[in-house]
């Protein structure tokens, strides 16, 4: 039995790719918590998954570059804590300009709002903060549609220039794009401008 869920747990991870982070919770469909932890052990001690914090472990990609695993995604570590818990996060403005590659540089602190508690983590020598506040307005979105909504909105209506348009759109597939204009509706109407005019120049450049 057990051997049986550590293959499904490894089918699942592999679905998800390197770098996906995960807690036993994500693999309670198939049994108990306490046979999702000893297959989870199995997996750890053969090298397959890596624990990065207590209770979250993730599938670590290689750097060509260091001949070593790399770095643990914080991001995929903050959605692996929010489904753990069923809160609904989006990242903060600044964390979200971050993740496109707009703010080249690294922060030591990652903030996320919540409707959860007040909550904060450390992973790496880097923090995660979870603050609550209401997220109404992109708690509907998908993950990323809210980080190029959050984005658009740290940066201000006036500031979205040429350049940061096109990583906002370089961020998204086709597929995406297409997904957040319907998603992104009833967000506050200029930043929903600026999505449709990202669309409609993706169209306009093939």
């Amino acid at each position: 039995m057990a051997q049986s869920i550590e293959n499904r747990i490894v089918k699942r991870i592999g679905g998800h790719g390197e770098g996906w982070a995960f807690t036993p919770k994500d693999f309670t469909d198939w049994g108990t918590r306490s046979l999702i932890g000893v297959s989870l052990h199995r997996l750890r001690k053969k090298g397959l998954i890596r624990m990065v914090m207590r209770g979250v472990y993730d599938k670590p990609g290689h750097s060509t570059l260091f001949n070593s695993p790399t770095t643990p995604d914080l991001h995929q570590i903050a959605q692996a804590i929010a489904r753990n818990y069923s809160w609904t996060i989006v990242p903060s403005g600044e964390t979200a300009l971050n993740l496109i590659g707009i703010s080249r540089q690294v922060p030591s602190k990652y903030i996320y709002f919540s409707n959860g508690p007040y909550k904060k983590y450390s992973c790496d020598g880097r923090e995660m903060v979870f603050k609550r506040r209401s997220i109404k307005e992109t708690g509907s979105l998908s993950w990323k549609t809210s980080i190029v909504v959050q984005a658009i909105k740290a940066l201000g209506e006036s500031n979205v220039n040429l350049e940061a348009k096109k990583q906002l759109a370089a961020y998204l597939t086709p597929v995406e794009m297409d997904k957040a204009l319907r998603e992104a509706k009833y967000v506050t109407n200029w930043v929903y401008e600026i999505l449709k005019d990202l669309s409609h120049s993706r169209r306009r450049n093939g």
